[in-house]
């Protein structure tokens, strides 16, 4: 008797059954979600790596500790200035792109 064949998905597949398509709200939700917790972990490494604590990293952004707690657990209530304000404090550089359909636009 042959062995039972395991039948494997991929994480889009996986994806696309329990969350919803590309393109669905439930889709788009958990993706923005999803670069949102990256995002906030993101400026975590970024602190650490500047040997700054929350309270340190607050102070030169001008919020309180609390606001940095909650913005590196997940960026999703930060404004984009406050975002910037945060990675200029740091001295980290961060880049955006938009992408209209298939196309990149470059800012000129």
């Amino acid at each position: 008797m042959a062995p039972k064949e395991i039948k494997t998905y991929s994480l889009t597949e996986m994806k696309d059954k329990y969350i919803g398509k590309v393109g669905t709200t439930d889709r788009d939700e958990y993706e923005y979600e999803l670069r949102m917790d990256v995002l906030g972990k993101m400026i975590k490494s970024a602190r650490q790596e500047r040997h700054l604590t929350q309270e340190e990293l607050g102070k030169l952004v001008g919020v309180q500790k609390a606001q940095i707690s909650k913005l590196e657990s997940s960026a999703n209530s930060a404004t984009i200035d406050t975002v910037l304000r945060v990675f200029r404090a740091l001295k980290a550089e961060i880049n955006f792109n938009v992408k209209l359909e298939d196309n990149f636009v470059k800012l000129v």
